[in-house]
């Protein structure tokens, strides 16, 4: 195995939303998606740009890929890096891929002066939770997460 992790570019756009569609399959969330390749290239790309790409790939083949993006702790007065999404191709799975793309993740959150890498995990998917924690990583189970989307955020939004 020859894997390579590197930023993703403005050219990877068509195979980030390749890869975004199988992680929606694979989450059986295929329905939720509205991403197209033009909201990527502004949202990833554009002036401002609100999250990042960390690309896997082994012998030139893409094999995965994490999306993840700045928060900040008011408690550590730092930065912090929120994983949004990390995704290795089924065939390539228990290859180290998923690893090695954290531990890029890691090395970027550390030269930030970030002070926690976070993410969430689906309940259901106890390969991902047991692959976390034999990493070091801990559950945060004092916290709910909350969403607004879709009429309830306009709604509150005065619109």
């Amino acid at each position: 195995m020859t894997l390579s992790i590197r930023p993703g570019e403005l050219k990877d756009v068509p195979l980030i939303a390749e890869l975004i569609r199988g992680l929606a399959r694979y989450e059986k969330l295929e329905h939720e998606i509205t991403m197209t390749e033009e909201k990527l290239t502004a949202h990833l790309f554009g002036e401002r740009r609100y999250a990042e790409t960390l690309i896997a790939e082994d012998g030139g083949q893409p094999v995965g890929f994490a999306l993840f993006f700045h928060s900040f702790s008011t408690f550590l007065a730092q930065p912090g890096l929120y994983l949004e999404d990390l995704f290795v191709v089924p065939a390539r799975r228990g290859a180290g891929i998923g690893r090695a793309l954290l531990e890029r993740l890691a090395q970027v959150a550390v030269d930030r002066g970030c002070g926690r890498l976070e993410w969430a995990v689906l309940d259901w998917n106890k390969d991902a939770i047991r692959f976390y924690e034999r990493l070091g990583a801990k559950p945060n189970s004092e916290w709910t997460v909350y969403r607004l989307t879709g009429e309830p955020l306009h709604a509150l939004a005065g619109e």
